[in-house]
């Protein structure tokens, strides 16, 4: 993913992307010890997942994404971090219509 995959990043989180051969989305979350313990870092992956599930139908099919928190996450809301999210689907042209 890290090599043939592109990515976009964000002081909450980065966005790696990468077509698949299915018409299937798939969706990795990752937070490294820099995020903080393991009860932060668990927080940071359900803040992501809480954020991408409203985006779901809007994204395009056919994508592996990996989605990386940053340490930052863990001051912000969901709603904040949502917006933010699909402003980077939105940089990649992943999404198939406008919010």
């Amino acid at each position: 993913m890290r090599r043939f995959g592109k990515a976009i990043a964000h002081p909450f989180l980065v966005l790696l992307y990468l077509p698949n051969e299915s018409e299937q989305l798939r969706f990795g979350f990752a937070a490294g010890k820099s995020v903080g313990n393991a009860v932060a870092r668990n927080r940071a992956k359900r803040l992501l997942r809480a954020a991408i599930f409203p985006l779901i139908p809007q994204i395009q099919t056919g994508y592996d994404f990996v989605l990386i928190a940053r340490t930052p996450i863990l001051k912000t809301n969901s709603t904040k971090l949502e917006h933010n999210l699909a402003r980077l689907l939105d940089r990649a042209d992943l999404l198939t219509e406008k919010k």
